[in-house]
């Protein structure tokens, strides 16, 4: 298998933005990199030739998931910045623990023959137009169901949002006494 200049490039943004989304201490900026690691994934998924699944990843990830999670957190969290320590013995144990899956599916792939089987014969391509047929006919009930599940968790962040920033009539009171 050859490696190109392209797919070299998207790996380490995809990696870079995964590992930026892990480590980076504000919200905001860990949604914002998640989103550059789902926008580089969809994009290994066109250089691939995977145009529906890159296309998928585009709208569904980078276009719905991501841009919803970043309008949660800006709506319903203030801006409490809290000291917090720049090492934890919990990312330490995170980290042990990520390296020891790791190695365990790395071995399991090694040892399972998979690597050193004959290519079986690509599966038939399904073309665009009958994917688009089948969600717009076989699964347009479950995609609505998406769609308004994901615009009621938005309504709902909204609703939380202007909750917290209303001031309570209690708190005005004793204020102003």
């Amino acid at each position: 298998m050859r490696t190109t200049l392209p797919f070299l490039i998207l790996a380490v943004l995809t990696l870079a933005g995964g590992v930026a989304a892990m480590t980076l201490r504000r919200l905001v900026h860990c949604a914002l990199c998640l989103t550059v690691a789902f926008a580089g994934l969809a994009a290994l998924y066109l250089n691939l030739g995977a145009e529906f699944a890159g296309l998928a990843q585009l709208l569904v990830y980078v276009g719905a998931i991501a841009i919803l999670i970043v309008f949660a957190i800006l709506l319903t969290r203030g801006g409490d910045d809290k000291a917090e320590p720049s090492f934890s013995p919990a990312g330490a144990a995170g980290v042990v623990l990520a390296a020891a899956v790791f190695a365990v599916l790395g071995w399991a792939i090694v040892t399972s023959g998979i690597l050193h089987q004959a290519a079986n014969p690509a599966a038939p391509p399904a073309p665009m137009r009958s994917i688009g047929l089948a969600l717009m006919q076989r699964y347009v009930l479950p995609l609505e169901v998406i769609a308004l599940m994901l615009t009621a968790a938005m309504i709902g962040a909204v609703i939380l949002a202007l909750r917290e920033k209303r001031p309570q009539p209690e708190q005005d009171q004793r204020s102003a006494q």
